[in-house]
């Protein structure tokens, strides 16, 4: 006889033996990945510049400038989100622009904001 344990999504736990009821769980790969993409995120001024780029395209200096780094810090930043497809960037003349180019990000930065905003009074 089993006793059930915890159900969390798609998995019941019985006794310490795991019986998957769906296998619509991404591959380990898939998570390594997300998990390297979440890595990348993981970085107060990473994830100012994100929020930011949600709600417009901003230079390297606009983004720098909001913060409070260095102009080589900010792009140092931003190029890691470029190269995990996280951002976009656009060059016009002199100036070098960024965007958002991962859709999900939205969703990540919904999650941040809900758990950790303040509450207005």
């Amino acid at each position: 006889m089993f006793n059930k344990v915890l159900k969390y999504r798609n998995v019941t736990i019985y006794n310490n033996v795991m019986k998957t009821v769906n296998q619509n769980l991404l591959s380990l790969d898939a998570m390594a990945m997300a998990a390297e993409c979440l890595k990348t995120l993981a970085h107060p001024h990473r994830l100012r510049m994100v929020q930011m780029l949600l709600e417009s395209e901003y230079s390297v200096g606009e983004l720098a400038k909001a913060c409070g780094i260095a102009s080589h810090m900010a792009s140092e930043h931003l190029g890691k989100m470029k190269d995990r497809g996280l951002l976009a960037v656009e060059r016009r003349g002199r100036k070098v622009y960024y965007s958002v180019a991962e859709t999900g990000l939205v969703s990540i930065m919904g999650c941040i904001e809900k758990r950790f905003g303040e509450s207005e009074a």
